[in-house]
């Protein structure tokens, strides 16, 4: 990319999209591919971008975003451990984040078999998980600094040696703390550490009253800190301990860098698949924002740009344009006061090709074109320069020169108040050369004007095409709508009027015009009006248009809904109807059993079981013949009204119109109800949803005796590590967690948060304290966590 090139797009703003690009992005990799984002060079590569946006636009959608929190480039401790060092506690967390990161994006696209094929199914399947491992790193490494009991056999029990210990030296010190000859000598009550040996505080002139060594003494010299020679021996005991835990530690870290090796291919290929896919949906992420298309790529070399909107406008406010440029003509002159949306207009067309060359979509309606094109180039903007001693002209012109030089075939141009700053006539003359001799070296070009040489020649050269910013002289404000195949009016008699200069003043400066330009202003005026009204004429035809086709939409989609209804109710008839005759056939052929059977020792000479026999399947048959003329009845029958009750909050219905099902979200009003169907929230009348009857809990049928878990061991069975996570985030998964962990009636569990500044643990425990769930949480203890992690106790369990 040439220096001249990149000036263009830094021009027309490109920078700022890739920016907000970049913010949407979660890793650092990703957002670095969205700093350095440059126009794609081959078609190929072009189309793909474009198909994988739509792609991941169209999950983003149904499932929403997938997470890449935890996405980290491991190639450095991933050196560091083939040159045969040891990777840190922190180094593996972030091993275990990557590879929990990779399985949620892969569980994101394949749970529940997925919802079709896409073209980033490929990225997906090539991530590699390893839940074994990363299971593994989680429940061994507690914090950057922090290594679980769990992690070995060994750790654990040196570990429980080193409490037994530091048990037996506390219960020495308390002895001495408590006893009248020894305490008087002290100047606190308490124990402390230096140097990882029990100590206690020593009145510096008592010194020799206290037997044992000194390893501190206080800054103002007033307290020295004594080990008494009672506890020498266990502080002996204690330091090799935590000698033989170092060493325990620096294995299994060791052992961890090894595996962690081992998967090096596989780490650095999720890494680079996890990086393209968050650079992926961070452009899909932009498109939706920006209510944006996938733009089609021509190689013909047009622009078809329908209701394009410049992105860094507030989409509020901001006019859509329509520019077309490349088909019927290959050059564009826009005309209009300033002010009026030119700029704008011009700039539009050069960041919306930037974007798609870029392989983004565009904030343009569907359908929209752009070509492929070499190079975009730019002239645009007051680019005076006191340290150079340009002028606004020789600015202007020292670009026009390096953009003649560049231009080709497959470039397109745009220039803003081209011929500028100069005499009108020489400055037209120039503007009409310089568009000529871009234009036989096969550019495409845009350009504004206030010149009515360059309307002139627009309107007589072949190839080159007039257009205008649209301006209300009742108002005397812009529309900042462009119309082509007009020439812009002056507007300046027309706006001096309403301003409410003289009459005399006006009509003299009439005088002073030349008839040529006075016909050619009267000429554009007669085209505007003519344009006015056949605008006005076309836009009651399109709203007629639409209104009909609404009515036609709406008059297909009830007579479709009624004759749904109508075999539904149909079917629903005749099948309750023949499981009704199919029972009384069955209790008719059971009773007639029974009679024979009784009657076959009893006066069974008395009664004709045969025309009793007869006379049922006689009422049976007529039955049959009434269920089948209600059925049919109800097949031309109206579908039913609302249901026979309102639905409660909570309750499944079914969505008729919709063949789903749904929750009803709040109460029923107005004759509708909210509900939620999948992700999707909406509201429907009350005549569209059917009752789906809740299912009665059956009474158990025996007895089954549960041992209840003792509530330490249930805390260490279920676990939630939010390490390495924002407040936000651990907040969000921490409510998830404990809404699953009260379904499944967990009596408690533990929430691992990790020391750091303590902000985690205090937001955590800020939500457990006001959850209705929570009965009780505490801080782990020795062998549990320590602060690291939290431990709670659930309600009704």
């Amino acid at each position: 990319m040439d220096e001249f090139s990149q000036k263009s797009m830094n021009t027309l703003e490109l920078d700022k999209i890739l920016a907000r690009l970049g913010d949407l992005c979660t890793g650092d990799g990703a957002k670095a591919r969205a700093a350095a984002l440059q126009p794609l060079s081959t078609r190929r590569e072009l189309e793909q971008s474009l198909d994988q946006t739509a792609a991941a636009m169209e999950l983003a959608v149904k499932k929403g975003n997938p997470s890449f929190f935890g996405v980290r480039d491991l190639r450095p401790q991933l050196m560091r451990a083939e040159r045969g060092g040891v990777l840190t506690m922190g180094d593996l967390l972030a091993v275990g984040s990557l590879l929990r990161a990779a399985r949620t994006v892969r569980d994101y696209r394949f749970r529940d078999g997925g919802d079709g094929e896409t073209c980033l199914d490929e990225l997906f399947d090539l991530l590699r998980t390893d839940k074994t491992f990363e299971g593994d790193i989680s429940s061994a490494i507690l914090a950057e600094d922090e290594m679980a009991d769990s992690a070995s056999p060994a750790l654990a029990s040196i570990r429980r040696r080193i409490g037994i210990a530091q048990n037996r030296v506390r219960d020495v010190l308390a002895r001495i703390l408590s006893s009248p000859a020894t305490s008087k000598y002290l100047r606190e009550n308490l124990i402390t550490q230096r140097a990882g040996r029990f100590v206690v505080p020593v009145k510096a002139e008592n010194r020799r009253d206290v037997p044992g060594l000194v390893h501190d003494v206080s800054s103002s010299g007033a307290t020295v800190f004594v080990e008494p020679m009672g506890v020498v021996e266990a502080n002996n005991e204690i330091a090799a301990l935590l000698a033989e835990e170092d060493a325990e530690i620096e294995r299994i870290l060791a052992e961890f860098t090894a595996r962690t090796f081992e998967r090096k291919d596989a780490l650095e290929t999720d890494y680079r698949l996890l990086t393209e896919l968050d650079f992926i949906f961070a452009r899909a992420k932009l498109a939706l924002a920006m209510d944006a298309y996938r733009p089609r790529i021509n190689e013909d070399g047009f622009f078809d740009l329908r209701r394009a909107r410049h992105p860094l406008l507030d989409p509020k406010t901001v006019v859509p344009v329509d520019i077309a440029l490349g088909a019927e003509y290959n050059t564009l002159i826009i005309t209009g006061p300033n002010t009026g949306g030119k700029t704008v207009a011009l700039k539009t067309l050069g960041l919306l090709t930037l974007m798609a060359l870029c392989g983004l979509h565009i904030p343009a309606d569907e359908g929209s074109a752009v070509p492929r094109c070499g190079a975009v180039f730019a002239d645009i903007g007051d680019e005076q320069s006191i340290e150079q001693s340009l002028s606004t002209f020789s600015a202007h012109m020292k670009n026009i020169v390096a953009i003649l030089e560049k231009t080709g075939p497959d470039t397109l141009v745009l220039f803003d108040e081209l011929g500028a700053g100069t005499d009108p006539t020489e400055g037209a003359a120039l503007a009409i050369a310089i568009i000529e001799r871009a234009a036989s070296r096969g550019a495409r070009i845009a350009a504004t004007t206030h010149y009515a040489e360059l309307k002139v020649y627009a309107l007589n050269t072949p190839g080159v095409e007039n257009a205008c910013c649209e301006f209300d002289v009742e108002t005397l404000r812009p529309t900042y709508r462009l119309l082509t195949g007009v020439p812009g009016r002056s507007n300046a008699f027309a706006i001096s009027k309403r301003l409410g200069l003289p009459d005399e003043v006006i009509e003299h400066a009439r005088g002073l015009i030349d008839d040529e330009s006075l016909k050619f202003e009267d000429v554009i005026d007669r085209l505007e009006e003519s344009r006015v009204k056949t605008e006005q004429e076309r836009a009651k035809a399109e709203a007629l248009r639409r209104e009909i086709e609404e009515l036609d939409v709406k008059a297909r989609e009830r007579e479709k809904h009624f004759d749904e209804e109508r075999a539904r109710f149909t079917a629903s008839a005749r099948a309750e109807g023949d499981r009704i005759l199919a029972e009384t056939r069955s209790e008719a052929a059971a009773l007639i059993d029974e009679i024979r059977a009784v009657l076959r020792d009893r006066n069974a000479d008395r009664i004709d079981l045969n025309a009793m026999h007869a006379d049922v399947n006689r009422r049976l048959n007529e039955l049959e013949a009434k269920a089948r003329r209600s059925a049919a009845a109800d097949q031309a029958g109206s579908p039913a009204d609302r249901p026979e009750r309102d639905p409660e909050v909570g309750e499944t219905v079914h969505i008729r119109r919709m063949n789903a099902d749904a929750v009803v979200l709040k109460k029923p009003a107005d004759g509708s109800v909210a509900v939620q169907a999948g992700i999707l929230k909406m509201t429907v009348p009350l005549s569209d949803v059917v009752l789906i009857p809740q299912k009665k809990p059956q009474a158990p049928t025996a007895s089954v005796t549960v041992k209840k878990l003792d509530l330490k061991e249930a805390a260490a069975a279920y676990r939630c590590d939010l390490r390495g996570m924002s407040s936000d985030e651990a907040l969000a998964e921490l409510d998830l967690f404990v809404n699953r962990a009260v379904m499944q009636h967990f009596p408690a569990a533990t929430i691992v948060h990790g020391k750091g500044t303590g902000k985690l643990r205090a937001a955590v425990q800020d939500y457990l304290r006001h959850s209705r769930f929570v009965k009780s949480y505490r801080l782990g203890v020795y062998g549990e966590g320590d602060s690291g992690v939290t431990v709670v106790e659930f309600r009704g369990v």
